[in-house]
């Protein structure tokens, strides 16, 4: 055991990162070594920040607490504590199943960590993160909780209502993030189209990024997880105009078929969403779209998947990520419709969605040959220098490989870089 070693180990989404990096900093101003993600994790007080989403998530989470569990039993570690996603939806099933232990905490009070320990939360670092990401680039969580009823998703469950953080905070964080070097910023939240709705009485997405935007230093600001219901199309015009905001939008679109957009509750029709995407390419040429499609949810036939095929065709996303439907306790579907797409033909239907995409992204990388585009360095591996265009979100998306060879290369810097070769889903530089 690591006397005066925090371990923190984050499992799922970015936003739950964004909660661990604040737990972090809190520690380290009282004085502790902390580690994220340790390969050895051995600390006088761990934490593990789970995922509650899906199936494999949930799984994945349980599987790590009773491996730190066992350790916690062999006196290799201290104190243990849960927090997070799967804590906070089944608290009182974890205390009891899982003695070993010390405390559950849930999504939003983790903060009581450190007065269990007694130390005192610090409010005046609330805005203040130590950074597990590369230093050039943070993720900026702008809300929390989502308004939708989508059948499937359990997040509502878990996060309660949207609360949208006010714009001076987000501003300030970002500005204090700037002045230590940060200068990629990746907008998250459960649903950014949402956004100053609660707090505002009106969409302010558009007035955000824009206020953002205007920070010197900011370099790239990129959009994720929008909802295609009530879209907020002001913000497209901030997207044209301002050049350090990514022509990049991050959209889970779900699926495109009417039955299954109905049954799926997304408040929005086929019709309706092909004029969305076609307004937003209008509206901001050279912009690359991201969508999430989701598999096997009760109800789906042929018919709608291939309505579905036939979409992805047409609307060739440069990025796009298929899942199959997972029945969870709690939703719309679970207490509504039978759970009815066998799992072999949910994991087929993605599989068939996700061989047409790799045809696309195919395209429209080759398509990139011969061309020059800024490219953000982030790490060193192997023989190259790995970095990414604006079109391009850390951890998900197709990287740029720029040989170790080329003079001048310094990682957490911006340069030219011209495209020479591409495969499915990374591109080649000099």
């Amino acid at each position: 055991m690591n006397k005066g070693t925090v371990d923190i180990v984050t499992l799922g989404c970015s936003k739950n990162l964004v909660d661990s990096e604040q737990l972090m900093r809190q520690f380290d101003a009282l004085g502790y070594k902390v580690r994220h993600d340790a390969e050895n994790p051995d600390g006088e007080i761990v934490i593990i920040n789970t995922c509650g989403f899906i199936g494999d998530a949930k799984e994945e989470s349980i599987n790590t607490i009773l491996q730190f569990a066992d350790l916690r039993k062999q006196n290799k570690i201290g104190k243990l504590f849960v927090m997070g996603c799967l804590s906070e939806r089944y608290v009182k099933e974890l205390s009891s199943e899982i003695p070993e232990v010390d405390k559950f905490y849930g999504k939003f009070n983790y903060n009581n960590i450190l007065t269990d320990l007694g130390q005192e939360y610090r409010a005046d670092l609330r805005l203040e993160r130590t950074l597990t990401t590369p230093n050039h680039y943070a993720y900026i969580k702008i809300s929390e909780g989502c308004n939708r009823t989508c059948s499937y998703c359990a997040i509502p469950i878990i996060t309660g209502k949207h609360r949208s953080r006010p714009m001076e905070d987000i501003e300030n964080e970002v500005k204090g993030l700037v002045s230590k070097g940060v200068k990629e910023f990746q907008l998250i939240a459960q649903d950014l189209s949402y956004y100053g709705q609660d707090r505002y009485k009106k969409l302010k997405l558009a007035e955000l990024t824009e206020r953002l935007s205007d920070i010197p230093g900011v370099e790239w600001l990129r959009l994720h997880y929008a909802y295609p219901a009530h879209f907020p199309y002001d913000v497209l015009k901030v997207m044209r105009e301002r050049n350090n905001v990514c022509k990049y939008l991050d959209i889970a679109l779900q699926h495109v078929s009417d039955n299954m957009l109905k049954q799926m509750r997304r408040n929005i029709t086929k019709d309706q969403t092909y004029q969305l995407i076609e307004r937003i390419r209008t509206e901001v040429p050279g912009i690359h779209l991201r969508t999430t499609l989701l598999l096997g949810h009760p109800g789906e036939t042929e018919a709608d998947v291939e309505e579905l095929k036939e979409f992805v065709r047409k609307a060739r996303f440069e990025r796009l990520g298929a899942f199959a439907f997972s029945n969870e306790e709690g939703t719309f579907a679970y207490k509504t419709y039978k759970d009815d797409v066998p799992e072999e033909i949910k994991h087929r239907r993605v599989d068939e969605i996700m061989s047409i995409q790799q045809s696309i992204s195919a395209e429209i990388n080759q398509a990139k040959i011969g061309k020059t585009l800024k490219v953000m360095i982030d790490r060193v591996e192997d023989k190259y220098f790995v970095g990414r265009t604006e079109f391009d979100s850390p951890e998900v998306d197709p990287e740029v490989l720029i040989p170790i060879s080329k003079k001048g290369v310094v990682k957490g810097q911006f340069y030219q870089t011209k495209i020479v070769d591409a495969t499915d889903f990374d591109l080649y530089g000099i």
